[in-house]
């Protein structure tokens, strides 16, 4: 065997020219493959844990992912707020641990503004139970300080003591109406989380009541402008929300908790478990990534059947040197092992350089994906699936190469001895 295998490895690096293409081909494939199924994974993980030790999330009555997406991850808009004697109620439940009060609806240069309590940056978790931290400078505590995303500090350019001004609504091109009378001073910057946190302007529930003391239905009021002084002077307790983050002393407590949010009987509302809601959500979107899959392996039988292609081409080649092996005494099964090893060895080294390509690559970008598009890629851990993935580029090369093996196997000795008319 291990002569067969010398053997093997010679006649390869004779042929290294044309086999090195295979092998390229081949490291490319499974640089896709295990890419795409890396991505794949870590895409779906940081989907899911956009927010986790969250039990419940409490909103209007609407559907669960439209309610998952407003509150979560800031898209669309809710049906109705939360009045704020019922977020009281649901904080003085049998069971309710802590809550999150979340007041949106306005915007920054198309970031969302989110209006929260001191319970936002204590409770809040997100990955593997991770909290928020800052980067730079200290929570909120003037009534208009606000606290930035990292991507929003980043692609706007703000450092600590800017001077910002936030949009009434989604805002747009057209119909921007600023609250340009009550500026914001950027006081902190979180770290960046990879989730939509990052792409928030955070502030007070006192500061986003400020901003609308003078506005009413969505228009401000002619007349009655207050300017940022005079509106200290005014009692600022929220009057609603948008939604409630909820944690429970107990998971155990879940439905029950549920079942008296659900059945309130002061205003129509809905708790939803954030993971239910997660995986209702992933099955709508989640035919992407299958499709990123599929692509990936059919570059992976392109690619091994050009390897196959290859070794085919040349057997002509090669037919004196098979009928000589077949002379000094070679039997059929050395034939077919021979032209296997070759394919096995150009399938583990096409595999071995796109891994090591790829962990490579990971490692140099795994800090600017994150900080560029909230990508948190773990390209040195390897899941289930790569495993399997890395197990059937390995057998189905040497497979694919048992198809020339069979062929250099059927070649007679004395056609290979004959030469060529």
């Amino acid at each position: 065997m291990t002569a067969l295998i010398r053997l093997a490895w010679q006649s390869a690096w004779n042929r290294r020219f044309t086999l090195s293409l295979t092998v390229f081909s081949i490291a490319l494939s499974a640089f896709m493959l295990m890419g795409v199924e890396r991505i794949r994974t870590d895409v779906r993980e940081g989907f899911t844990s956009a927010v986790s030790g969250t039990d419940l999330i409490v909103g209007a009555r609407t559907g669960p992912v439209q309610l998952l997406l407003y509150s979560v991850f800031r898209i669309g808009a809710a049906t109705n707020n939360i009045r704020w004697s019922s977020v009281e109620d649901i904080e003085n439940m049998r069971g309710v641990q802590w809550v999150i009060p979340m007041s949106l609806g306005d915007s920054h240069h198309g970031y969302s503004v989110l209006g929260t309590s001191g319970a936002y940056f204590e409770h809040f978790r997100y990955g593997d139970q991770q909290g928020l931290e800052l980067a730079q400078g200290k929570p909120f505590e003037d009534l208009f300080d606000t606290m930035l995303g990292a991507e929003v500090a980043r692609q706007l350019g703000y450092q600590l003591g800017d001077r910002i001004t936030l949009t009434h609504g989604a805002g747009g091109p057209i119909n921007a109406i600023e609250h340009d009378d009550k500026p914001f001073v950027v006081t902190g910057i979180l770290a960046a989380t990879g989730t939509p946190v990052d792409r928030t302007v955070h502030i007070s529930l006192q500061a986003m009541q400020a901003l609308h003391v003078d506005w009413r239905a969505g228009v401000r009021l002619p007349g009655q402008s207050v300017d940022a002084q005079a509106v200290r002077a005014l009692d600022l307790q929220p009057k609603n929300v948008t939604a409630v983050l909820v944690g429970l002393q107990s998971r155990a407590q879940v439905f029950s908790v549920q079942r008296q949010i659900n059945h309130f009987r002061a205003e129509p509302l809905m708790a939803v478990l954030p993971g239910v809601a997660m995986d209702e959500l992933w099955r709508l979107i989640g035919t992407g990534e299958q499709s990123l899959l599929l692509m990936s392996g059919m570059v992976a039988f392109v690619s091994l059947l050009g390897m196959v292609a290859v070794v085919l081409a040349g057997l002509n080649e090669r037919r004196r040197e098979l009928a000589v092996l077949r002379a000094v005494g070679a039997r059929p099964l050395h034939i077919i092992g021979l032209l296997s090893l070759e394919g096995a060895l150009a399938t583990f080294a096409g595999v071995f350089i796109g891994c090591l390509t790829l962990w490579a690559a990971g490692l140099a970008l795994s800090p600017w994906l994150l900080s560029q598009f909230g990508l948190a890629l773990h390209f040195a851990s390897i899941t289930a699936l790569q495993w399997w993935i890395l197990a059937g580029l390995l057998g189905t090369g040497f497979l694919a190469c048992l198809i020339p093996g069979w062929r250099a196997y059927r070649l007679s000795l004395v056609d290979g001895l004959s030469p060529p008319a």
